[in-house]
């Protein structure tokens, strides 16, 4: 357990909570983005967080996974990856902010802001200089709360799923020096 403040800490996902985790995304998940499909966002959250996919991203040497807790509530994920590069910037150390989900009850008290930090410090005591992300357009909540944390536009993609309904494919990617 890595205990960030008082009230925020981490705790590992280990394979043994697969479940654990796909029944808190089917939870969450559709509460933000339902409304960005034509399935109500269940293909999403059945295919990235199958048992198969999360033993997958488990194995993954160079990532972190977490259950974030909010005075010792499972109430979102955190995942980074070390070492995933951003394309077209041109920096060494890189570090991708790979999911970050939080229940809509905690929105608002701070957590996002307390897990940027907690990373940014974390890069930075291992001489990393970047720490991006995707963030969606269509979330425009979202997108200025990383704007205000002092991460800036670099390159956008588009989403090929087909269920995604079109006008929210697509996904700018973030990044801050630290």
């Amino acid at each position: 357990m890595i205990r960030l403040t008082k009230q925020i800490s981490l705790k590992e996902i280990k394979a043994e909570d697969h479940k654990r985790l796909y029944l808190l995304m089917k939870e969450i998940y559709p509460i933000a983005y339902n409304h960005f499909w034509n399935d109500d966002g269940d293909w999403y959250v059945k295919t990235q967080y199958a048992k198969e996919n999360i033993l997958k991203e488990l194995s993954q040497q160079n990532a972190e996974y977490y259950f974030i807790l909010f005075n010792d509530e499972v109430v979102g994920n955190f995942r980074i990856i070390w070492d995933e590069k951003l394309e077209g910037l041109l920096v060494e150390k890189q570090v991708k902010l790979h999911r970050i989900y939080l229940h809509q009850k905690i929105q608002g008290k701070g957590v996002g802001k307390r897990l940027l930090t907690w990373l940014e410090k974390k890069a930075h005591q291992k001489e990393y200089s970047i720490v991006w992300l995707d963030a969606m357009d269509e979330q425009p909540q979202a997108f200025q709360f990383y704007k205000k944390q002092g991460y800036r536009y670099f390159s956008h993609s588009f989403l090929p799923y087909k269920l995604l309904l079109d006008k929210f494919r697509k996904m700018s990617q973030v990044y801050k020096n630290i």
